[in-house]
């Protein structure tokens, strides 16, 4: 089970992307969050296995059709935030 911490960038906030994002997360498979952030991006933490992971990164550079992405970057996640995760959640903005 790999985790990767995904930002995006863009147009993706107001154009239901959390929404959308965590649909494909459920459907691949994924556990995780998704959250908007001040600076107008949105943030997730998805964990599952490896191919799935890659299939939701391409996924988050296209987004739904309202999103202009302009930016993904896809880092494996910390030891400390790779938790277990039993479900994939819409969390608080911060």
């Amino acid at each position: 089970m790999a985790t990767v911490h995904l930002r995006i960038a863009g147009r993706v906030q107001g154009v239901g992307y959390r929404y959308a994002l965590q649909a494909e997360a459920v459907r691949l498979g994924i556990t995780g969050w998704v959250r908007n952030r001040a600076d107008g991006s949105v943030e997730a933490l998805a964990q599952g296995p490896q191919q799935a992971l890659e299939t939701l990164a391409a996924w988050a550079r296209r987004g739904p059709p309202a999103a202009r992405v302009s930016e993904v970057t896809a880092t494996p996640a910390s030891s400390e935030t790779a938790q277990s995760h039993e479900a994939f959640v819409i969390a608080p903005s911060v």
